[in-house]
């Protein structure tokens, strides 16, 4: 790749919390970024004026529903269009809410996979070719319970669960030219909706770190698949502190 150019990453729901601590970290590795937003637009305005402050004209976003087919192929164009080139993706869009048996709704399922499973496999699909001619990457962010199911969310689940084959699927269909990995956090961030603190510290305590991570961290591992792990294809990097071992 031409490093006297930035090279140019698309990162889906960026406007805030873990998405946002990986545009910043990137950024601050040197990548010009083109963002992608659904709510949050008062702190995307913020995001972008931070970035671009920073470094002139390297950040742009664009809002979409990713459930909308046609804006996937749309926010890969607009990167294109903006910055001439794409080197990454990084899938971080996500939905999460419980589906318990017995009231799970055709909806909810639709919302759920649509969010974690088809929109990020139909942007690698539009993005592919511009990666391939790039040598880039592709980082979907998944999540511990892809493998270790949580009770009360069978439907996020198999949605993660999905996209953990898609990562592997899809690095050795597009590979060798492009790279396709994976990251699932643990708790770095808890559910905005909230989370008794006495089952906060239980968890906690269940990982062999014995402590919580930061969107930082995940931030940095994404950094370092995109630009370091160059012999790395198909993997899922667990950043958990260790929580895997004893659920």
């Amino acid at each position: 790749m031409d490093q006297e150019q930035p090279r140019v990453a698309l990162i889906t729901g960026a406007a805030r919390r873990v998405g946002a601590d990986i545009a910043r970290r990137l950024h601050a590795a040197g990548w010009n970024l083109a963002l992608h937003y659904r709510r949050g637009g008062d702190a995307m305005t913020r995001l972008l004026a931070e970035l671009n402050a920073a470094r002139a004209d390297s950040a742009a976003a664009w809002p979409a529903e990713l459930a909308e087919f046609d804006r996937l192929p749309e926010l890969v164009a607009l990167a294109v269009g903006r910055f001439g080139q794409l080197d990454a993706l990084v899938n971080n869009a996500s939905a999460f809410y419980p589906t318990s048996v017995g009231s799970i709704t055709p909806d909810q399922w639709d919302d759920l996979f649509a969010a974690n499973a088809r929109a990020p496999l139909f942007l690698c699909q539009a993005a592919a070719p511009h990666l391939r001619a790039r040598g880039g990457a592709i980082v979907n962010l998944v999540d511990i319970y892809a493998e270790r199911p949580l009770a009360g969310h069978t439907v996020y689940c198999m949605a993660k669960a999905a996209l953990v084959m898609a990562t592997r699927s899809l690095a050795i269909e597009l590979g060798p030219d492009i790279r396709v990995n994976a990251v699932a956090p643990g708790a770095v961030l808890w559910p905005e909706s909230g989370k008794d603190y006495a089952d906060q510290q239980q968890l906690v305590a269940s990982t062999a770190l014995k402590c919580s991570g930061s969107p930082g961290d995940v931030a940095e591992a994404v950094r370092w698949l995109l630009e370091d792990a160059h012999h790395c294809s198909g993997e899922i990097i667990r950043v958990d502190g260790g929580r895997h071992l004893n659920m």
